[in-house]
């Protein structure tokens, strides 16, 4: 039998080490940001175009490759940055493996220049698929820019799979904000289609996140230092009355390594257990600076999760550190959510002398005399105060007037349950609400219950996902616009939904960078909320947005679950009637968007079982 194991050409194993290494468009960026920060840039800049399918590039004045360098970097396993085996314990720098640009150069064509800052003349070179059709002596500026296009070109069905290019350029921007957040000394810029999305000039690390995030962002802050044996923390916190119901701003940096740790984020969720629901999620940037043979960064092809030697210290010195952060900043000692503000009352001046107030009542007032009379063929008590007695005389007669009426009347309404049960039901024309939570109602065969936040959040859904499809709908303008200024990348966000927006009945303007004015909202949204409203809509867009789903459909959900009546409203018999009869004049009644039910259905059956028990 013939011998059947052969080596794999470099072209077909590159190719398989870009599958774990190269996902997205997203993950070229990582891998050039990050060649960029280890060649001591003081500036770095991006350029994408169609979310990095046609165009990733990215510039640096870092130290430049000489041209021997610059053909070995797309070597496989070809590295400056280790020597030997134990080099793996001692790393501090982003790329270490030298798998990136191979993996890159193995699905795309690229473009490299790159100049010594002592040479008067660079290095260009161009490959295509591994192969290096190029290199030439070029005339360039110090440092190295790297452009990556046609990205998958020889990978088709890799191409096919990325989603659109909200999704893509979504994914980009949050790892260009991780890299940023983890050096605010080196500048960086990003200029997406040729439009211009961040400017971060070199500074500390709260200019950063404010940069990135927004003015706003800056009073939400509370800032964290803790120095241990063996790990050093900083960074900022936020505070509990500005915590999410989706996870936001949640970064933890190693070593200036941006890495994901469901376990050090308990460790912070735990911290602020008494301070927040059990829904709410806070904000945190966290920087761990710790010996590098303390961690493991070689467990993930992505360099994303690491392994702590021990990791319970860790989670102890976290969890401490942010509790007494909160206590330092007198966050949690004042949060009461039950303590009113008005007892909030500041101490008097030292000289100031305190008068004791008279109490005046009257002596011979008898709150217990009353006197027995008879009216209507009832006793009644009457208390003696002429106030008191004319309410009592109300309320009996009250009571009389009604006596013996019925005050509920049975209407016809189509059919409430699945078609295939073809049940016809009556339902009683006054719906009952149970604790501002629920609505009641009588039906032939029992009764049924219905959900009233989800009932609404699955009206307004369906409004809205209609309104997206038509492209028509009316809002009301205000007098005075609300001027709101947004991050960068939410900014661009809503530049790409402003015309899905303006369908559903928001109208946005943009009036200076980064900043809209809101001219006028339809009439189901709440008007006196609208920052809010945008904010939660941004982060459920950007946190929750399955990427299964098309946009129409995810802005349809988002809008409806914030805008939809909230649990303890207490609603009017008018208003119970209209949510019921909108709630099955939809196409899926029984099921909020979210695919919870909304209506519950028991039997007389049902009710019989229980009462046996």
């Amino acid at each position: 039998m013939a011998d059947i194991i052969q080596l794999l050409p470099d072209s077909v194993a590159n190719q398989i080490a870009a599958g774990e290494v190269i996902q997205r468009p997203a993950s070229v960026v990582k891998e050039l940001l990050e060649n960029s920060v280890d060649s001591g840039a003081s500036h770095i800049q991006l350029i994408i175009k169609e979310a990095g399918r046609t165009l990733i590039q990215v510039i640096d004045t870092g130290c430049g490759m000489s041209d021997t360098d610059a053909r070995m970097c797309f070597e496989r396993h070809a590295t400056s940055k280790i020597r030997e085996a134990n080099d793996l314990f001692a790393i501090r720098t982003k790329g270490f493996r030298g798998e990136a640009m191979a993996s890159i150069a193995a699905i795309a064509h690229v473009e490299m220049k790159t100049r010594l800052h002592d040479q008067e003349l660079g290095t260009r070179i161009d490959i295509e698929g591994s192969e290096v059709k190029r290199q030439e002596i070029f005339h360039c500026s110090p440092g190295t820019s790297i452009a990556v296009k046609n990205l998958f070109y020889n990978v088709p069905a890799r191409r096919n799979f990325l989603k659109s290019n909200s999704i893509e350029t979504k994914h980009i921007i949050e790892e260009f904000q991780r890299l940023t957040l983890a050096h605010p000394e080196v500048g960086f810029s990003m200029h997406n289609d040729g439009k211009e999305v961040f400017h971060l000039k070199a500074g500390s690390i709260r200019q950063r996140i404010v940069e990135i995030f927004g003015n706003p962002i800056n009073e939400k802050l509370v800032p964290l230092e803790e120095a241990t044996s063996i790990i050093k923390i900083t960074g900022y916190i936020g505070k509990p009355e500005y915590a999410r119901k989706t996870r936001g701003e949640q970064y933890f940096f190693v070593n200036n390594r941006f890495i994901k740790s469901p376990y050090l984020h308990h460790a912070v969720q735990s911290a602020f257990n008494d301070l927040l629901n059990s829904d709410s999620f806070p904000s945190y940037f966290l920087y761990f600076d710790v010996k590098p043979d303390f961690i493991d960064i070689n467990i993930h092809p992505t360099k994303t999760e690491i392994k702590f030697e021990d990791e319970k210290s860790v989670y102890a010195i976290l969890r401490s550190a942010v509790k007494l952060s909160l206590g330092k900043f007198n966050i949690a000692p004042t949060i009461d959510f039950e303590m009113e503000a008005s007892m909030d009352i500041p101490p008097p001046p030292k000289n100031m002398t305190l008068i004791q107030p008279e109490i005046k009542f009257n002596k011979d007032y008898n709150p217990f005399k009353i006197e027995k009379t008879t009216a209507s063929g009832r006793t009644k008590d009457k208390i003696l105060e002429r106030s008191k007695r004319d309410d009592w005389r109300k309320l009996y007669e009250d009571i009389d007037s009604h006596a013996g009426k019925k005050t509920e009347t049975e209407i016809e309404l189509k059919p409430i349950i699945p078609e295939e049960e073809q049940e016809k039901l009556q339902v009683k024309k006054h719906h009952y609400q149970l604790h501002n939570r629920y609505i009641i109602s009588h039906i032939k065969s029992g009764m049924m219950l219905i959900d009233q936040h989800r009932a609404h959040e699955r009206i307004l859904y369906e409004n809205f996902l209609a309104s997206l499809e038509v492209g028509v709908s009316i809002n009301q303008q205000h007098l005075f616009p609300h001027e709101l200024a947004f991050s960068p990348a939410d900014f661009n966000l809503l530049l790409e939904m402003e015309e899905d927006l303006r369908n559903l009945g928001i109208s946005l303007r943009q009036i200076g960078k980064n900043t809209f004015a809101v001219d006028g909202v339809a009439s189901h949204f709440p008007s006196d909320n609208i920052p809010q409203l945008l904010d939660d809509m941004l982060e459920f867009f950007k946190n929750e947005f399955s990427e299964s789903r098309n946009r129409h459909d995810a802005l349809a959900k988002s809008l409806a679950r914030k805008s939809a009546i909230k649990y303890g409203k207490a609603l009017s018999t008018e208003e119970m009637s209209d949510l019921v009869d909108k709630l099955f004049a939809c196409k899926m009644p029984y099921y909020s968007p979210g695919g919870k039910p909304v209506i519950i259905k028991l039997s007389l059956d049902d009710l019989e079982k229980k009462f046996q028990k």
